[in-house]
């Protein structure tokens, strides 16, 4: 169900309303409208450059808007801290992963399960079943769980990411670039993890320059160039747009 009259009746878990940030003379998302039903995957296409890490930095509260609003399940959330917006149920992965190199898998864990990063140090403190549960959920063994993550692959830290992501209990995940650095077999081990968790019910918003991999993943895309809308639809839709084409593929 993808008709205006569709997505009314839906209930919308992120809508993101005439957003502008500036940076000085720099317009670095122009006046940009969207919304994410819940339960849904929405891909965020467009050139380097574009300003797609910019819309989720302000999503998460990271940079603030310079006009504009953002609801998250229907309530305003641009005054909020990212920490409060989180809490709201709203979180992200990063494209370089920033796991805690000295600390183990589920450790790493355990300090996305507790809100004070302090009291995350005080180990036994947090619920083991629930760490290793968000751990074998991501595709971790048992034998994983005490590798330190100065050890794991790219695709396993991905994992990581998703792992700690969940910890946070968001029910709206932020995936930027999580394909990058990937080879083939753990772009597919990735891919199905984003595959059960959509089975789940978690809504996402997903970043990738691995079209291919993404179109399986989402429901509708949307394409931006310089932080202002192109085209949105259906994936193929979008990449045949004229507009889209000329920016993002280089093609007339």
């Amino acid at each position: 169900m993808d008709t205006a009259a569709g997505r009314a009746v839906m209930t919308m878990a992120l809508e993101v309303r005439n957003l502008v940030k500036r940076f000085g003379g720099l317009v670095a998302t122009n006046d940009l409208s969207f919304d994410l039903a819940e339960g849904e995957s929405l891909g965020l296409i467009g050139p380097n450059g574009a300003g797609k890490t910019t819309v989720f930095s302000q999503v998460m509260g990271e940079l603030r808007q310079t006009s504009g609003s953002i609801a998250l399940f229907g309530e305003e959330i641009s005054s909020l801290s990212t920490a409060q917006r989180i809490a709201r149920g709203v979180s992200r992965t990063y494209q370089v992963p920033r796991p805690f190199s000295d600390l183990d898998v589920r450790e790493n864990i355990r300090v996305g399960l507790m809100p004070d990063s302090l009291r995350a140090m005080i180990f036994g403190a947090a619920d083991r079943d629930r760490e290793d549960e968000l751990a074998l959920s991501v595709g971790f063994t048992r034998q994983d769980l005490d590798r330190p993550a100065s050890e794991l692959s790219m695709g396993d830290l991905r994992k990581l990411e998703f792992a700690r992501t969940l910890a946070t209990g968001a029910k709206v995940l932020l995936l930027d670039e999580v394909f990058a650095g990937l080879t083939t077999g753990e772009i597919a081990m990735i891919a199905e993890v984003i595959q059960d968790l959509r089975h789940r019910g978690f809504t996402f918003l997903m970043v990738s320059h691995d079209l291919p991999a993404m179109e399986p993943l989402v429901d509708r895309a949307i394409a931006i160039e310089r932080g202002t809308l192109l085209a949105q639809g259906a994936f193929a839709d979008v990449l045949a747009d004229e507009a889209v084409r000329a920016s993002y593929l280089g093609v007339a």
